[in-house]
């Protein structure tokens, strides 16, 4: 007969080796990579422009690591205070309503709506409708669209994480609710908010298709305006894949993009460990 302990020992294992089959497949990712493309990733790559002809060839990718940073700026700018707000309010100030259940409904829709098709709503209203043209405004405020959902949902949850016993304390001491949230309830989950500011940051950094109708293109200068056109990684590695334009090159901007991404999320992850150390 098979005892319970046989199967906790079973799943136990089936659970290691999902975890190790995932972080071979990252270190599997990356070490290819670095074997393919860590050679580009010199100081001339990361401070100069592309050149050559076709472009990229040579040269390196300063452009697009500015529009990418520009870009996720924006991004950011655009998304998180409303995100804050609509957390507050689901968090603290829903009461379950009928209201709530579907901002609730949208939000979780929103965080499913591929990509593709964020962009193209950014291209209908923000460079059609609106006039800002292919920019990195328009750009912008797409990659906002696109991680607004995550921003709401990541600080709804370290909103709710906070201990209850705290929002009993304030009521039965007579404190407003705006005073707890303001003293108590933001400063205990402001790690955690933090980290899926940072994870969203990461989305936005890595998207491609929000950003080739809205702000990218092959090539654009450093001027940084809001109505420019911008260079970003993920198209320029997009181009130089596409159009075999430089394979060596290539593998650099996906090793430098992930990078990147690697930083930003491992950040999050131990801001949130961090905060999860301290408790609530």
């Amino acid at each position: 007969m098979i005892t319970r302990s046989f199967w906790d020992r079973f799943f136990l294992a089936v659970f290691w080796s999902a975890g190790l089959a995932i972080l071979l497949v990252l270190t599997g990712i990356i070490g290819y990579l670095l074997m393919r493309g860590g050679s580009s990733l010199t100081l001339e790559f990361l401070t100069t422009a592309p050149r050559g002809l076709p472009l990229g060839t040579s040269g390196g990718v300063l452009p697009a690591i500015r529009g990418t940073l520009l870009l996720v700026f924006i991004a950011i700018l655009a998304a998180a205070v409303p995100g804050l707000i609509t957390a507050v309010y689901l968090s603290e100030y829903g009461n379950s309503s009928k209201f709530t259940t579907l901002v609730n409904i949208t939000i979780q829709c929103m965080a499913g709506i591929p990509s593709i098709v964020t962009g193209l709503f950014g291209y209908a209203f923000f460079v059609v409708h609106l006039g800002f043209g292919i920019s990195l405004l328009a750009g912008g405020l797409s990659l906002g669209i696109m991680i607004f959902p995550v921003v709401v949902l990541t600080a709804r949850d370290a909103l709710l994480a906070v201990n209850e016993q705290y929002r009993l304390a304030g009521t039965a001491l007579g404190v407003s609710r705006w005073y707890m949230l303001r003293r108590v309830i933001i400063p205990q989950s402001a790690t955690a908010i933090l980290s899926g500011i940072l994870l969203a940051m990461g989305y936005a950094a890595g998207a491609t298709a929000p950003i080739m109708v809205t702000a990218a293109v092959i090539s654009a200068g450093m001027s940084g305006g809001l109505l420019d056109p911008v260079m970003a990684l993920p198209y320029h590695l997009y181009i130089l894949f596409s159009q075999h334009i430089s394979m060596e090159k290539a593998y650099g901007t996906a090793l430098l993009l992930v990078l990147l991404l690697l930083f930003l999320n491992i950040t999050a992850l131990m801001l949130r460990g961090r905060h999860g150390k301290g408790g609530y």
